[in-house]
């Protein structure tokens, strides 16, 4: 994101915006994902100590529900010192409202999801580093252990679906976040949505593929088994086990 003549640099090279609006239904907990409860401790603070520590220097700006006074004083609290917005109605509209937020000149952004939590610092600097190396986008990846097929209905009236063909796993890679791009050009990409016809852009499942679509090269570095998202209840007692048995980086 360049700077405008006569504009001083910015106080942060790199942003990280914090996804954290989510309903979180699925948990069944009747409150905002991001305050869930992890070994005491909401998924909103796990997720801020883990930017705080693998990216120190950048400016954390945090995307919450509207209103939401406990999330709001969680991020007032915690030693990152984020600033706050408000989301919207998709996790692309709530990127936007992040992206609004930058500082002119901003060179890098990350985008990261609160519900995954216990992302080790390691991967968020991977990340980074990749960034200072040229990368105009980067996502962290695990490769696909499980057999995957291509189905299609079927006719028969037997089961749910046919299979069409087994793909191969050696190519394929499982996608996690912090994901992260040249600030002008995500700004650029997601300025590019709002002209597209709805169905085109109901397509786009998170920013890297939205840089896929404008044409931009997505590199990969490894991401972390530990970086899961928290998006059920088995997800969540997962996570609690991890925290208990007091997880670490596996690289």
């Amino acid at each position: 994101m360049p700077t405008e003549q006569g504009t001083p640099p910015p106080a942060h090279r790199t942003a990280v915006i914090l996804v954290a609006a989510g309903s979180g239904t699925r948990l069944g907990y009747g409150i905002p994902k991001a305050l869930v409860p992890l070994a005491g401790r909401s998924l909103l603070e796990h997720a801020l100590d883990g930017l705080a520590t693998g990216c120190p220097d950048a400016r954390v700006i945090v995307v919450l529900p509207e209103g939401n006074a406990e999330l709001e004083g969680i991020c007032s609290r915690h030693r990152s010192r984020p600033v706050t917005c408000t989301g919207g109605a998709t996790r692309n509209d709530s990127v936007r409202a992040g992206l609004a937020r930058l500082e002119p000149g901003t060179e890098f952004v990350l985008v990261h999801d609160a519900a995954r939590a216990l992302t080790p610092p390691a991967v968020f600097e991977r990340v980074a580093d990749a960034l200072s190396a040229g990368a105009e986008a980067v996502i962290p990846v695990l490769p696909v252990i499980d057999t995957i097929k291509s189905v299609q209905p079927a006719s028969a009236g037997i089961g749910e679906g046919i299979v069409s063909s087994t793909v191969d796993r050696a190519v394929l890679r499982a996608v996690q976040t912090p994901q992260g791009f040249n600030a002008a050009s995500l700004a650029a990409a997601h300025a590019a949505v709002s002209s597209w016809k709805p169905e085109r852009a109901e397509k786009v499942t998170d920013d890297a593929m939205l840089m896929e679509m404008n044409g931009i090269t997505v590199f990969t570095v490894h991401g972390s088994a530990l970086g899961l998202k928290v998006t059920t209840k088995m997800d969540l007692l997962l996570a609690e086990a991890l925290v208990a048995n007091g997880y670490e980086d596996e690289a």
